[in-house]
């Protein structure tokens, strides 16, 4: 019964940008839970080394190249893996960018290519994926969100913005495609340790020591934390689960934050 919840055999998962990262952390739950595991990427060889690091885990990746926030890309490159793979029934909207610059100083022309591909490309992915969950009456659509979805922080306003709305995205979402039985639901990732997070992880580095004063966890997050959220979220488990963000964070957003000292009997 309990492995029944979890089993993914026959189902065609889309996990955009699953080249690397939490993405690729989200497929490999996703496929050894027995789904149909398909990735997407804008740059060949980012698919050929993914393909090679699926495979050493014995994860058979069926990839494609398409841009998100292309429409007529996102229309032919599923219309093909509908062709050659299957509809597809658990969509995780993951590809998505960050651009760190100041709001006086950052073009307009960055922003708005951050809002295209981590909100935009979301609304085209679900809008061409969803037609065929409600047909079949079944999907899941897991939007990858951000601690940025509720609070700010400097030099990230274009990515806030864009998780900001995604946020509001899998609401509505969820407004108009729960009546047919799908299940729309996001995960807010905390800060998780993955090669770009390397060089800001080092003891004594001044972010380094803000994530850990801030996470009750005390420590960062790994990319299998947010695999394992996608996973509930894509299976029968989270049937009534929708239009929710899971925040995977350590606990973050429950704690204000704690002082070296500070007297904690105070009112």
């Amino acid at each position: 019964m309990i492995n029944e919840l979890f089993d993914l055999k026959g189902k065609v998962a889309l996990v955009t940008g699953g080249t690397h990262g939490i993405g690729m952390a989200c497929g490999k739950m996703l496929a050894k839970a027995g789904a149909t595991l398909v990735i997407n990427d804008i740059f060949e060889d980012n698919l050929k080394k993914a393909k090679e690091a699926y495979a050493k885990e014995g994860i058979d990746v069926y990839t494609l190249i398409f841009n998100v926030a292309d429409e007529h890309e996102v229309h032919s490159g599923i219309s093909q893996i509908e062709d050659e793979v299957g509809p597809i029934d658990i969509l995780v909207n993951n590809a998505g960018i960050i651009k760190r610059v100041p709001i006086l100083e950052m073009a307009v022309e960055d922003y708005r290519q951050v809002i295209d591909i981590d909100l935009v490309g979301q609304f085209i992915v679900s809008k061409r994926v969803a037609p065929k969950m409600i047909e079949k009456r079944q999907g899941k659509i897991i939007n990858m969100c951000s601690l940025m979805s509720v609070y700010g922080r400097q030099n990230v306003s274009a990515y806030a913005s864009a998780k900001g709305g995604l946020k509001m995205l899998t609401q509505n979402q969820c407004c108009e495609w729960a009546k047919y039985g799908l299940q729309i639901n996001a995960i807010g990732p905390g800060y998780i340790a993955t090669e770009q997070t390397a060089p800001i992880r080092v003891g004594g580095h001044p972010f380094n020591d803000l994530v850990m004063t801030r996470t009750p966890a005390n420590r960062w997050g790994e990319a299998d934390d947010i695999g394992k959220a996608a996973l509930f979220l894509a299976s029968k488990a989270a049937d009534f689960v929708n239009g929710q963000v899971l925040y995977v964070d350590g606990g973050i957003l429950a704690n204000f934050g704690y002082v070296e000292g500070e007297n904690t009997d105070a009112k």
